[in-house]
């Protein structure tokens, strides 16, 4: 009945990014509440870019258009939940991510959302082609996300300033 329905790939495909999700979580659960700078803001959708040299090789291929709905997806739908729950607060001389208690559901309904469209998107192209899709959206998201966060920071460092002289 399910050999049919489910290959040894999906299944990893879906095992991987659970994994890949629960790390994520872990990792941002244990990044809130510490000292921040603008380094630790930057740096990850910098080290993401690298990721676009998937695009060399010639199966990640993807019409413009998608790769653009892709990002503005990203951009848009995925991003703004993780704005609005991400804050950065002054604590004594320091700035620290403040952990929202429903920063980990809105992570966990982004993983539920990204495994469901995952499939319909698989279904109509290569997966070489569904990774790109979903890398493209990602890093919508992402640099979004930090640019909410670095435009926050400069902003709290700015009142810090006011506050000194």
């Amino acid at each position: 009945m399910f050999q049919n329905s489910f290959s040894v790939g999906h299944v990893a495909s879906i095992v991987v990014t659970l994994l890949s999700g629960a790390a994520v979580m872990f990792l941002r659960l244990r990044a809130s509440n510490r000292p921040t700078n603008m380094r630790k803001i930057i740096i990850p959708p910098l080290g993401m870019s690298t990721g676009f040299l998937m695009f060399v090789v010639p199966e990640t291929h993807v019409p413009w258009t998608w790769a653009l709905i892709a990002f503005a997806a990203g951009a848009t739908v995925f991003a703004y939940p993780l704005i609005r729950t991400s804050k950065l607060e002054r604590i004594g001389g320091e700035i620290v991510l403040k952990r929202s208690k429903m920063f980990v559901f809105i992570l966990l309904g982004l993983l539920i959302v990204r495994l469901l469209v995952h499939d319909a998107v698989e279904s109509k192209v290569s997966i070489p082609q569904t990774g790109a899709l979903f890398f493209v959206l990602a890093f919508g998201m992402i640099v979004v996300w930090r640019i909410a966060m670095l435009r926050e920071f400069m902003a709290l460092q700015r009142g810090a300033g006011k506050e000194i002289s």
